[in-house]
């Protein structure tokens, strides 16, 4: 049985653009879909009596947020299997629980209230760097979001640790139809300005080859599993997070990898991944890896 895809709302603007991307993604892959917003309001007036016939107003919220979800989904994809929960708990925990049984968490740039442009919310952030599945994040503008530019750029680490990034990667490109460019950031070190001119062309030729080089061994398992897509390496000078973020102004969809840091209390993401998810132009994919 195929783990369904997971997307969370609390009925926020962002929240049901992230749940449209998850629909469309639902039907591109053929997975089931689950729909799942987060609330307290059990714990705390489930056991309550209600007086006069009233009921919890977070309990009506949640109800409301969930059917309007789901009939949303339904109308966008009838052919989509939807499964719409309220989960008695806290966002990130409730997400981070269903990752467990899922095969990738969809998630908004920003919680309800949050203004678009700002940067990404406490949750997507905490989902990203904890979850046990890809999580991506939903962010970017319109063109981007809605997958007009026919490419995803992928980010390309040590060919051991990119195996999973790269196959998702594959993956999305194949079900999309569209080309997939795998980058490697790579960058010269600081010469005293004596040496500069005499030796730039040689170190930055040999730091581009080396570059290519592990582009071509960490493709080359991945990239025959998924002959049709058209990929383009490409070495690029530059800091990696920023390098990736302005790629990301041409692309349906970035895709990062990400080593788990399980146990640790705070920010379990690299300085790449956490630059991506605050400032790229297109969705991010966040892919755990061991």
């Amino acid at each position: 049985m195929e783990l369904p895809l997971v997307v969370g709302v609390d009925g926020s603007d962002g929240s049901l653009t992230a749940l449209d991307w998850a629909v469309d993604e639902a039907a591109r892959l053929g997975l089931p879909l689950r729909i799942v917003y987060a609330s307290l309001w059990e714990r705390y007036e489930g056991s309550v009596p209600s007086f006069g016939g009233e009921r919890p107003a977070d309990e009506v919220m949640a109800e409301r947020v969930v059917a309007s979800a789901e009939q949303r989904a339904r109308k966008r994809a009838p052919d989509v299997k939807v499964q719409p929960v309220v989960v008695p708990e806290d966002a990130v925990p409730a997400l981070v629980q269903e990752s467990h049984e899922a095969s990738a968490l969809v998630t908004g740039s920003s919680g309800r209230g949050a203004v678009k442009g700002l940067l990404l919310g406490s949750v997507g952030l905490s989902v990203a760097g904890r979850a046990h599945c890809p999580v991506t994040v939903v962010r970017g503008e319109d063109r981007n979001v809605q997958g007009r530019c026919g490419r995803i750029v992928v980010g390309v680490g040590e060919p051991g640790e990119s195996a999973a990034t790269i196959r998702f990667a594959l993956r999305e490109a194949e079900a999309r139809g569209c080309e997939l460019r795998a980058v490697r950031a790579w960058r010269c070190a600081e010469q005293h300005p004596a040496d500069r001119t005499a030796l730039a062309g040689d170190t930055a030729y040999a730091h581009e080859q080396r570059a290519s080089a592990f582009l071509a061994e960490a493709l080359s398992g991945p990239q025959g599993e998924h002959p049709q897509v058209t990929v383009h390496r490409t070495p690029v000078e530059g800091r990696a997070h920023r390098v990736l973020v302005d790629l990301s102004a041409d692309a349906d969809l970035l895709v990062l990898g990400a080593a788990g840091r399980q146990g640790r209390v705070g920010l379990q993401l690299g300085r790449v991944s956490h630059t991506a998810l605050h400032h790229a132009a297109c969705p991010v994919a966040v892919v755990p890896h061991a």
